[in-house]
């Protein structure tokens, strides 16, 4: 066998390792990921492969020091990457993250981003405003965003960018919605304390188990999902600047969340008792639709209850005037075909 020949089995095998943890690992990212073309499916499945490294570091039984040194190794391996893909030699992700960056116009750095807001958990951050909340969704979610986009190209980068971003950030809110007893039970809070003040709540390790059982937290929550709807309207946009198949990927994705978020909204003391998610039947057929190129739909929920704050809005995506607020804004998605 010559190198050649050698050097692309290594890489087959390398994508094939990465489609393998997302198949197994990516339980909602995969419904969107197999209607890609089988060249984007791979460069995605090996952006998601890095990106799982990095998360299972921050999740991880690992003492927080010895985290923080593996985060640091991480963002010291990408960024290598991006000078000489040679240094991915013998690390499969590494080889296929090299491989599709080399393929596609792929921001590397915006790891670098991922690994920050990691860093963040490990620390125990905590978050005063949703602003504070805002960047460190932009770090974790909204850095996947951009490195997907690498990936599925578009028809004006420079409008499609934020979009993404905006994506990820809604994405991002309804993962911490559906996590909040988890995240409480690992000494991790991300609701803002603003919010958290506002609506007279407190998220406290040692009521964990009392969290269902208290209806201002559940207000809450549904303030804080009706906030995400005005991410996804905006975060939405994005889907006509994809190609077809693109577009089904990530409509999929968006539309799988949509259906977790509003589940949440509907009853908050249910999501508080355990996590929540969608059937595989009921996932299936968001990933069809989208196939079928039906975009998401933002639902209506109500707004807050007499007296509560209205949530805010993302800024409008550039050349875009802003527009009423999420409600105005998922009206607009809503009329998309």
């Amino acid at each position: 066998m010559t190198a050649q020949a050698a050097g692309a089995n290594g890489v087959k095998d390398a994508y094939r390792h990465c489609e393998q943890g997302t198949r197994t690992q990516a339980r909602n990212f995969s419904y969107g990921i197999r209607l890609l073309p089988s060249g984007k499916r791979r460069a995605l499945s090996a952006v998601y492969a890095f990106a799982r490294r990095v998360d299972d570091i921050g999740d991880g039984t690992l003492p927080a020091a010895d985290k923080l040194a593996a985060l640091e190794d991480a963002r010291a391996s990408v960024t290598a990457l991006e000078a000489d893909a040679a240094t991915a030699a013998g690390d499969p992700v590494l080889i296929a993250l090299a491989d599709a960056a080399r393929r596609y116009p792929i921001p590397l750095g915006a790891f670098a981003e991922l690994i920050d807001g990691c860093e963040a958990d490990v620390r125990g951050t905590r978050y005063a405003t949703f602003t504070e909340l805002e960047h460190y969704c932009r770090c974790v979610a909204g850095s996947i965003g951009r490195l997907s986009l690498g990936v599925f190209g578009s028809r004006d980068p420079s409008a499609a960018q934020p979009l993404a971003d905006a994506l990820g950030i809604a994405l991002q809110q309804t993962n911490i919605l559906r996590d909040i007893r988890e995240d409480l039970g690992n000494g991790r809070v991300y609701l803002p304390a603003e919010d958290l003040e506002r609506y007279g709540s407190a998220l406290r390790p040692e009521r964990v188990d009392a969290l269902a059982d208290d209806p201002k937290l559940a207000d809450l929550m549904r303030f804080e999902a009706q906030r995400a709807l005005g991410w996804y309207a905006t975060g939405l946009r994005l889907l006509p600047l994809l190609d077809r198949r693109s577009a089904a990927c990530t409509g999929a994705m968006a539309g799988i969340y949509l259906r977790l978020l509003a589940q949440i909204a509907a009853a908050p003391a249910v999501a508080l008792r355990q996590r929540q998610s969608l059937p595989g039947k009921a996932k299936a057929m968001v990933a069809a639709r989208a196939l079928a190129g039906i975009a998401p739909r933002v639902p209506a929920m109500d707004p807050p209850g007499p007296g509560l704050p209205a949530p805010g809005r993302p800024a409008p995506a550039p050349g875009r005037p802003a527009a009423g607020g999420p409600a105005a804004e998922g009206s607009a998605a809503r009329g998309r075909p």
